[in-house]
This record gives structure tokens, sequence and C-alpha cells, in this order.
């Protein structure tokens, strides 16, 4: 599991609300994630971690579908287009009142563009989030003044011991399409020869037949290890064990994955998209063409045999990684509540 966030980062100033009224109880916010615990995803991390920082300040409730509770006062939807029967729920009781929409990657860069849903989704809202900056460049004008950048956080992580006989590549990813797995499949058939490097594919099966690829690629490939999925505590002492992280999707809102390689002193090796770029930043040299497994061979190539290009990208990711502390989401996080719960308390 998470660690819990260290409480002194939960404390802030009395919201607008309570100033106003002392002795009033606290407000319920109520997070809408469609994955809860068994996911082990990026948005149940996500939402983990919101009712972590809520917690202090009111009272939460966590749950996959709201069930229309005329206490709650803040709905904290995590998804546009899975968690629609919610916000529209919600918006049929309440209007945009207190209702808050957190933009995931497949919202973004897929589903708004074509999804009635999710853009009724965008209207209903009263507070858009998205969680990095290259997000609001997806928006329709009109909601961008609405909009939210909200980067997520992880705890940091020293760096573990490595070998120096090879270069150790994980890959954190369930496989899914969305993912790309396939474009590591090929880099691992490009790297056969290279026999010091070798790649550790952590993920679950949720697709049949990318899950047969990955079992076929590690059977012909022996520098390929495909684990399966592991657990979150897991999976991040294997980041913090590997030489460099490789992240192939097409499409992401902000991976996790980024961050907590990132603030564990491990260097990430990307594919060339708005989500990594928007956390990684655009002039990171670790970036690829999107599905070019040759790219991405190339790369792992040049990372293990030369050293300036390794510490360019360490020296890069270190700078990065105060932009994902606890206190920075905290703060931004509760400022966003504090405001909706306000502006409804006007209208």
């Amino acid at each position: 599991m998470n660690p819990s966030p260290n409480p002194k980062l939960l404390q802030k100033k009395p919201l607008k609300s309570e100033l106003a009224s002392p002795k009033s109880v606290k407000k319920t916010v109520v997070i809408v994630s469609p994955a809860l615990a068994s996911a082990n995803n990026g948005n149940w991390q996500t939402a983990k971690r919101y009712r972590q920082f809520l917690k202090p300040h009111f009272r939460v409730r966590l749950v996959s579908e709201w069930d229309g509770s005329k206490s709650d006062d803040v709905l904290l939807a995590l998804h546009a287009r899975r968690s629609f029967s919610s916000i529209a729920a919600w918006h049929a009781l309440h209007g945009a009142n207190g209702l808050v929409v957190v933009l995931t990657g497949t919202d973004l860069y897929r589903d708004i563009q074509h999804n009635p849903q999710a853009q009724q989704s965008l209207e209903f809202a009263s507070r858009l989030v998205v969680l990095q900056s290259m997000g609001l460049d997806e928006l329709p004008a009109p909601f961008r003044a609405k909009t939210a950048v909200l980067l997520q956080s992880t705890t940091p992580r020293v760096s573990l011991s490595k070998s120096t006989r090879r270069a150790r590549v994980v890959m954190v990813g369930h496989l899914r399409e969305e993912k790309s797995p396939r474009t590591l499949f090929e880099a691992a058939v490009l790297l056969a020869q290279h026999l010091d490097i070798h790649i550790q594919h952590i993920g679950a099966e949720h697709d049949q037949l990318l899950a047969s690829m990955a079992h076929q690629t590690a059977a012909l490939y022996p520098q390929y290890q495909f684990t399966g999925a592991l657990s979150y505590p897991e999976t991040r002492r294997q980041i913090q064990r590997s030489h460099v992280l490789v992240h192939t999707s097409v499409m992401e809102g902000g991976a996790h994955v980024l961050m907590e390689a990132i603030c564990s002193g491990v260097p990430v090796i990307a594919s060339r998209i708005p989500g990594n770029m928007g956390m990684l930043g655009e002039d990171y040299a670790g970036l690829f063409p999107v599905g070019d497994a040759k790219a991405l061979a190339d790369m792992l190539i040049r990372f293990r045999h030369d050293s300036d290009f390794e510490q360019l990208l360490k020296m890069q990711c270190a700078l990065r990684a105060p932009l994902f502390s606890a206190e920075h989401e905290c703060k931004g996080l509760l400022t966003i509540v504090d405001k909706v719960i306000f502006a409804r308390q006007l209208s």
C-alpha cells in the first residue's frame, strides 16, 4: 500500500466556509473512482491519495458509484466517461455546484473527442482537473478557464544498489493497448544480441492476446522477463533496483510510474506523447517517437554505453522531482475543494 502522507503536509489554513461559520460541521466529500483497490492502477492510487489528503478536513467517502446521498457537499469524480452516471446524477440534483471532474488520459486523448458522455461531463462540472500542464491543450477553449492543473505526488525513495555488469530496464504497465506493450516486445527482439541489457515487464494480463505475446517473447528472448502483476510495494522496489524505467504508452493523463521512478532516482525513457512531456518536460532527452521500437532499442543501447547520456537523464529527472511532492499536491487539492464549497454557499 502507499505510505500515508506526513500529517504535517495535510495541515492548512481554515476553509473560507469554516471562517464564515465556525460552528459548522465538517463538509462531506465523496470521491468516485471506477477503479478501486482491486484494480491496483493509477486511478486507484490517485483516489486513495486524495482521500488521505482530504480526511483531516472533511468527511470523506470513496466509492465506485455515487449513491445519491443529499448530505454530500462535493462530488470529486475521477474519469469523465466512466464516472458519467454519478456525474449526471449529481448534476440532476445539484447542477454544477460542488461537482469536480478529474480528467484521465483516456478522457483527454480519446473520449472527450468522440464520446457524448465524456463531453457532457465537461459541461456539467463546476471545476475540471488535469494532471499535467499539457492536458490543458486538449480541452476546448471555453473549458480552460475552469480547469486546474494538479500534479500528482509520491513518496521519495532511495535508489537501490545496481549491477555494473548489465543495464536493468523495467517497464510497469498493465497489458492494454493504451500502454503499447508491443513496442517493448519489438524492442526486446531488436536487443536480442545485447546480453548486457535485461528488461523486466511488470503488469496484469488485461488483454489475452497481449499476454500471449508477452509470454512468447519471454520464451524466445531470455533477456525479456514478464513477471505479471506485482503488489504496489514490490513494484516500487523493482523500480528502485533498476537502472532505467521505460514507458511506451500511446496516451496518458499523467502516469504515476514516471514520478515513482523520478522520485526514486531512476531516470526514464518514454514515448513522446503530451502526457509524458507534461511530466518530464518538452526538452527531456529521453523521449522517443510513439511506437518506434527501433528508436527505443537504440536509446537503451545508448543509455547502456554512453555515460554522459545516462547522467543527462538523471540530472533532468532530478530537476523534476520537487514538482511531485505531497505538500504541493495536497495544497492544490484542498484549494480546489475549498473554492467549489465556497462557490456553492454563494449560489
